[in-house]
């Protein structure tokens, strides 16, 4: 064998493992969340809590005025100083549960200096709310036939007014509280850091 094959086929070995190394640090096979556990996951990547996968889709601040925001929220403007931001998420009960499971609504948004902000409650008869629900085995909220699975932000929408002055302390990070996994255990939290 001459040495150009030789070069070329420790270059091609060389390649191969640079190839397999770089995949195999991509995660588990079939762990598609890259998730870190004990971290905030970003806006579409979901987070397991309790049975239930949530994922947040998108946030951004909805207008009363607009056509397109009226359908979200029908109430009065903000007050001046004050935003509405909507978080707009989806929550999946894992395909290997054997009990339903409720979705949290034990649920805030806190700034990066600890100040934290409550959903504002929203309108039973609101397509678009997010809301406590039991879940089987797979079954998702929303669920795929509904308005807000459709709708251009693909998920249930929570509602909240923040002065606009408190926008600049960033990172918003979305708490989610799971149910304790034993008395007098605190419960999990999973933490969406969002695009505000």
């Amino acid at each position: 064998m001459s040495s150009s094959h030789r070069r070329a086929r420790r270059t091609l070995r060389g390649f191969l493992v640079v190839l397999v190394l770089g995949t195999s640090a991509c995660g588990e096979p079939g762990d598609d969340r890259a998730f870190v556990p004990g971290e905030a996951a970003r806006e579409g990547i979901a987070a397991e809590l309790g049975g239930i996968d949530y994922e947040v889709f998108v946030t951004r601040q909805l207008n009363v005025f607009d056509p397109e925001d009226e359908q979200y929220y029908r109430g009065p403007p903000a007050p001046p100083g004050s935003a509405y931001y909507g978080v707009f998420l989806r929550a999946c009960a894992l395909e290997n549960l054997e009990r339903t499971v409720n979705t949290s609504t034990a649920i805030k948004l806190v700034d990066i200096r600890g100040q934290e902000y409550k959903p504002m409650p929203l309108d039973l008869d609101n397509a678009f709310a997010y809301r406590r629900e039991s879940l089987g085995r797979g079954e998702c909220f929303p669920n795929s036939a509904s308005a807000s699975s459709y709708g251009p932000t693909g998920g249930a929408m929570l509602l909240f007014r923040i002065p606009v002055a408190e926008t600049e302390n960033r990172p918003f990070e979305l708490e989610i509280e799971g149910e304790p996994p034993a008395p007098r255990r605190p419960p999990r939290v999973a933490r969406f850091e969002l695009d505000l």
